[in-house]
């Protein structure tokens, strides 16, 4: 039972955090992170779920300041991501995709402030190979998976291998929608409008569309959702 009731205390953090975060790119309002997560608890006990929270949402949560035309985070807002940083290493059995998330958090505190002290093994990119030679549903659900790294400009062995299958993926996303797995859509969607050679008959725009209305209130498809219309629109710093 408490267990089931951290779960849910966790799952409402996370779409709390997230639907501040959609608020955020919508409005082009600064994004408070420190004002999102609770203080005086430590992190991951039943208490304040917030700060768990932010790693479960990953690089996401400074997405505004990296998409919109907006300052950087104060430097409260970045103490309180880089303890998620730090409170949440990926253990050594992790999948793949947890390494990668973890990394992303890294590169993305590293960018943001100049006090980090990113030196470390943690800073080298995972590698691929699960990805390299995956049937495409599964490479879709791994990329929806990691949407944080779907950014305009960046580069990274992911974002390679997406970029290397904009077919499959297009066909992944097609699979979600059908399937209505909604979150893998739009994750998948995110991806696809930063693809090149990607079908016209797709109807992407309308694509996305239809996924954030049938997303309906989960904030997380929301969020991957106005982050693929910001990047389609070119509504970027």
């Amino acid at each position: 039972m408490e267990q089931s009731g951290t779960s849910t205390r966790l799952a409402g953090a996370v779409q709390g955090l997230t639907s501040e975060l959609v608020s955020a790119l919508r409005s082009g309002d600064r994004f408070r992170l420190a004002g999102a997560v609770a203080t005086g608890h430590g992190p991951g006990t039943t208490a304040d779920p917030s700060l768990a929270a932010v790693r479960v949402v990953g690089a996401d949560v400074v997405l505004p300041s990296v998409l919109l035309r907006c300052p950087p985070p104060d430097p409260d807002d970045l103490s309180v991501f880089g303890r998620a940083v730090h409170a949440y290493p990926p253990p050594a059995e992790a999948s793949p995709a947890v390494a990668w998330s973890h990394w992303a958090m890294r590169r993305a505190l590293r960018r943001l402030d100049a006090s980090f002290d990113g030196a470390s093994d943690d800073d080298a990119e995972p590698g691929t190979a699960w990805l390299d030679e995956a049937p495409w549903q599964f490479l879709t659900h791994q990329l929806a998976v990691l949407a944080p790294l779907a950014l305009p400009g960046d580069d990274c062995a992911v974002a390679r291998v997406a970029r290397s299958r904009p077919v499959d993926v297009a066909r992944g996303f097609v699979r979600a929608v059908r399937r209505r797995d909604w979150l893998q859509a739009a994750g998948a969607g995110r991806w696809l409008v930063l693809l090149d050679e990607v079908p016209p008959t797709l109807g992407l725009d309308t694509g996305l569309e239809f996924v954030a209305q049938m997303g309906g209130t989960d904030a997380r498809v929301a969020l991957q959702v106005e982050a693929a219309q910001l990047m389609r629109t070119g509504v970027l710093v």
